[in-house]
């Protein structure tokens, strides 16, 4: 495995983000104006990066996030594997106050290490897990070094605790923002996360 730059983004704001409104594999929703406006204040903060690659999931608001960066003819690679989990009879609804305590209760069961646990017709972590781990091997081993991948804020937990070994009940402590960075070093050592949730180009939209 070669010396590898991953820019890991989560997808820009959504009207879904900004009404409450479950948001997951289901739902292929664009991003809303201050979405765009942060896609666009990414795209200027790094697009002195000589990226090889762009890697995102298959829905709208991951793809669109990145779009100026697909625009300058940098190869797109859209993964499926990279989608947000389903949280199956969720996806798509206002979260009222028992859906919302229902919500907590299935997190609450993850972090005590039930990982298994899913909504009805829905995903588990470990099920995401095992749908991303072929696109990180895809990712490691490509010629590419410096690339950029785009996805969902539940995905990025569960796949940072894949590749850096973090038990899955322990996902939370990977925090995220609409369009915040991490960025990920890989080497023969293994993979070192170098930079968490940086918001910074952010700054001018507030």
């Amino acid at each position: 495995m070669s010396t590898k730059k991953i820019y890991l983004v989560r997808h820009g704001q959504t009207e879904y983000n900004k009404k409450g409104i479950v948001q997951g594999s289901a739902v292929n929703s664009s991003l809303n104006d201050t979405g765009r406006a942060q896609a666009n204040a990414f795209y200027e903060a790094y697009k002195h990066i000589a990226f090889d690659a762009v890697y995102t999931s298959a829905l709208n608001r991951s793809i669109e996030s990145v779009q100026a960066f697909i625009d300058n003819s940098i190869p797109h690679f859209i993964r499926p594997g990279l989608n947000e989990i389903s949280w199956g009879d969720m996806d798509g609804k206002v979260a009222t106050a028992t859906e919302h305590n229902e919500y907590k209760e299935l997190l609450a069961r993850w972090q005590q290490g039930d990982v298994e646990c899913k909504r009805w017709g829905g995903e588990s972590p470990v099920d995401v897990q095992k749908r991303q781990e072929p696109v990180i091997q895809e990712i490691l081993a490509s010629p590419h070094q410096t690339i950029l991948v785009c996805m969902h804020g539940r995905a990025i937990r569960i796949l940072l605790s894949l590749i850096t070994k973090t038990p899955l009940a322990d996902m939370d402590q990977f925090e995220h923002g609409n369009l915040c960075l991490y960025i990920l070093e890989s080497s023969v050592q293994g993979i070192e996360i170098t930079c968490s949730n940086d918001q910074r180009h952010l700054l001018g939209l507030q």
